[in-house]
């Protein structure tokens, strides 16, 4: 098969799939030949090539779009399913490889009163909040979002709770599969589980995948949450060290697979908090085909995959998957509304698991929610949102380097973000991010202790920090501040 053909029997699938719905406009030819890496002139052919098999129809000067057909599909997600909403019309050098043991063994896992106690200091009032988990809310578009909801709501005096039961409401699910479909990722709109966040996602992927007792490899360091899943679940960690550039260790794990039964294993490839890198497509493959040897479900976090700094975006391990083993988790949380908590999961295999789990666990996600940001994604400019954020985050992330190159001491390194809005510095040797941290937060500043990301003692000279928030003279004071706090104590 050329490659144009494949090109338009992918394009074919996902009209059929419904992700793109009768006269609703496609990727226009440019922007096709970016997403999937062919040249234009392959895009013209495979667009010759539906037009002929009455797929697409062209329209001069508009573009191509979706013919209407006898036989539209009607699945969940697909265009004739009914939703509530169709029913009216490093500053030295970049920190050191993080190490953990050279032969990991499984422990119980117990952050959660860290992180709550730090997070409740978070909130304090006035303070500067440079160890926010959370993006800026004054750069999402929430206010549009919100006449939204309240439309709904007024349009709806009750509502119909069958409609939205797992897996969510049709039309939300239709615009991310479309979402994907735009970015050259072929995804079927039949998979997607609607949460609340991608929080419940990666916990109800853990429990599809693995039961109390059980070992389940991370990243080190990783982000707290999937500790926190692990440790709601009565499950055991075992950290596998994490490269700043390149990710998980993929020979270490293999090591760790080798030695001992391993239930599941849990990884961000693309900007991982803490670390902010993005791992290279050639790791992503030799990941998945390791957890396709082993038969090992992975979990992937992918609640950044919009807030990329380069191009494009990048790829994912689900585009690597050929046998359902990566449970897929992403939200709108970091790049939409943080407030209204929606997110979704692609769990492959085990998506009955999670449909059911899900049901089990919290019955429904809110309508309304759903509903106002499938509008959104529908009618407004979510792209250009995007791009502003973006060239925003990119820019915060060099003058958050640069101020720390200028006020902590030597000795003092930080990653190189690819995209996300958290930045990782490893302080000088003797420096405790506790007590750094108490004592920050007796200056009204806020950190994200290293203590964190692992259930070791493995990062206690590591701070995250937060650099979406606007730059200001406050920020500017509290990071000199900070500087002159560590170079005391080191």
């Amino acid at each position: 098969m050329t490659r144009y053909e494949q090109l338009a029997d992918d394009i074919e699938a996902a009209v059929r799939r419904g992700v793109f719905g009768p006269g609703e406009r496609i990727l226009s030819v440019r922007r096709a030949s970016e997403q999937h890496g062919v040249s234009i002139k392959t895009v013209l052919r495979a667009y010759a090539l539906l037009e002929s098999r009455s797929v697409i129809e062209s329209r001069p000067q508009s573009g191509y779009f979706v013919r209407a057909r006898v036989g539209a599909p009607q699945g969940r997600g697909a265009v004739g399913a009914q939703g509530p909403q169709d029913k009216d019309a490093m500053s030295a050098g970049k920190p050191r490889r993080a190490s953990a043991p050279r032969q990991p063994v499984p422990a119980n896992v117990d952050v959660s009163r860290l992180v709550l106690s730090t997070l409740r200091s978070i909130g304090a009032q006035d303070a500067v909040p440079l160890g926010s988990p959370y993006p800026d809310p004054a750069l999402f578009p929430w206010r549009r979002i919100n006449q939204y909801a309240n439309a709904i709501a007024r349009r709806h005096a009750s509502w119909n709770l069958i409609d939205d039961l797992p897996p969510g409401n049709p039309e939300l699910i239709r615009q991310i599969a479309r979402r994907y479909a735009e970015n050259g990722v072929s995804v079927d709109p039949e998979e997607i589980v609607i949460t609340v966040g991608a929080t419940e996602a990666i916990n109800l992927s853990l429990q599809a995948v693995a039961k109390p007792g059980d070992t389940v490899a991370v990243e080190s360091p990783t982000y707290y949450a999937m500790l926190h899943a692990i440790e709601r679940l009565g499950m055991r960690a075992i950290e596998v060290s994490t490269h700043a550039d390149t990710g998980i260790d993929l020979d270490a794990l293999a090591r760790v697979l080798a030695r001992q039964k391993v239930a599941a294993c849990m990884v961000m490839p693309n900007f991982q908090n803490p670390l902010g890198f993005r791992m290279p497509d050639a790791h992503k493959a030799r990941l998945v085909a390791l957890a396709e040897a082993h038969d090992l479900p992975v979990i992937e976090n992918d609640v950044y995959q919009e807030l990329y700094f380069g191009q494009t975006r990048p790829s994912t391990l689900k585009q690597f998957d050929t046998r359902g083993l990566v449970l897929h988790c992403a939200s709108f949380s970091k790049s939409l509304s943080a407030s209204y908590r929606i997110g979704w999961a692609l769990p492959g295999r085990y998506r009955a698991q999670v449909e059911k789990l899900k049901f089990l666990n919290t019955l429904t996600t809110p309508s309304v929610p759903q509903v106002a940001l499938a509008d959104y994604l529908r009618h407004d400019g979510y792209d250009r949102h995007l791009r502003r954020v973006r060239r925003f985050y990119r820019q915060q992330a060099r003058l958050m380097r640069a101020m720390i190159e200028r006020f902590f001491p030597a000795g003092t390194r930080t990653s190189e973000p690819q995209g996300g809005y958290v930045l990782w510095v490893e302080l000088p040797p003797r420096v405790d991010s506790m007590r750094l941290y108490q004592a920050a937060l007796a200056q009204g500043i806020t950190i994200g202790p290293g203590y964190m990301f692992s259930m070791r003692n493995e990062y206690h000279h590591y701070i995250r920090l937060n650099y979406s928030y606007p730059w200001n003279a406050q920020t500017e004071a509290a990071l000199k501040t900070l500087g002159e706090m560590v170079a005391k104590m080191a």
